[in-house]
């Protein structure tokens, strides 16, 4: 450190540094580390952070790492760190952008081929919502789409446009029961045990892709949950493991995995690859579920029960996914 030229600390404070922002997208609210040099506390405390010109709350602060949470109204932009001696290096961050709320997901929603979103209102169990499905388009608008299903669950479109929409109440489509059974449904309404899994305390989530291998999730209260994958002939095997409650995912084009989880004690989405590398890729604790838009944004589902604040929404951001497409 260079000596002083006067009595002034600030003199002798080196600028902070933003080397790396992990993970470098997030939800408003979403918990990001800031990899540098000089981001450590000082006699005064942590630095200040910004994120889109707004304060953040700094959860941790170390010479060559920072935690902070994002602010509730930050936009896609910027983060700077500031102590006495002056602002950091600038590093860009994406954050996700809502799109609609009061709404009550429990897992992904669906994406039209025209970039419609559709997302449930399930509400408690046993209890009937006033509109069971909500249509969102790219712009934010929300209107009513579907009244009259109990508590509305899972979402899927066939090749005819034809939207599908499972319950906890009610047996159509192609679910998981909870106990470790998959049930398979054919056009002729016909049900099929088609694959045994591990039981789950909360529900299972699904995502197939073009080889008709399904993969699957079920959350249970252990830190080393796996993504399942079930070929053509009802066969499973774990094929990805080391998750915490994984929920909601959906398929990029390259065939990596993309799931509402929770990786090495942070949650968020995470990316697993097709050679079972996984990484977190956005920030966000209340996530529940994802899907790609044909438009080329990813769209997110937050639940209110795990993030008050958020009251239950569909966010969409840009993290340059294309995702697969089955028809």
């Amino acid at each position: 450190m260079p000596r002083a030229r006067s009595n002034s600390a600030a003199e002798t404070l080196p600028d902070p540094r933003i080397d790396d922002v992990i993970p470098p997208a997030a939800l408003p609210l979403g918990e990001v580390e800031l990899i540098g040099a000089h981001l450590g506390p000082l006699s005064f405390g942590p630095p200040a952070v910004l994120v889109d010109g707004q304060s953040a709350h700094v959860l941790m602060s170390r010479p060559t790492r920072l935690a902070l949470r994002i602010p509730p109204h930050a936009s896609t932009g910027i983060v700077e760190v500031r102590n006495p001696a002056g602002g950091s290096s600038i590093a860009p961050i994406r954050i996700a952008h809502q799109l609609s709320e009061g709404l009550h997901p429990v897992t992904s929603p669906a994406v039209s081929r025209s970039g419609m979103i559709y997302v449930t209102i399930s509400g408690p169990r046993g209890k009937q919502t006033p509109v069971s499905v909500v249509r969102v388009s790219p712009d934010g608008r929300g209107t009513p789409f579907v009244t009259g299903i109990l508590n509305a669950t899972g979402l899927a479109f066939n090749p005819d446009g034809d939207l599908f929409v499972t319950s906890r109440a009610e047996g159509n489509l192609f679910v998981g029961d909870r106990s470790g059974t998959i049930f398979k449904i054919d056009p002729q309404r016909r049900i099929f045990v088609y694959a045994t899994l591990e039981p789950s305390p909360a529900a299972y989530h699904l995502a197939v892709n073009q080889e008709g291998v399904v993969f699957v999730t079920g959350p249970s209260l252990s830190s080393n949950d796996a993504i399942w994958a079930i070929d053509t002939h009802g066969q499973s095997r774990a094929w990805f493991r080391g998750l915490g409650r994984p929920q909601g995912l959906a398929l990029a084009k390259n065939g990596d995995v993309y799931v509402a989880a929770c990786l090495h004690g942070r949650r968020g989405l995470v990316r697993v690859t097709t050679d079972g590398e996984a990484s977190l890729v956005l920030a966000g604790t209340s996530l529940v579920g994802v899907a790609f838009s044909p438009l080329g944004n990813t769209i997110l589902a937050t639940n209110f029960q795990t993030q008050p604040e958020l009251n239950g929404a569909v966010y969409d951001v840009d993290l340059g996914v294309e995702g697969m497409t089955l028809f």
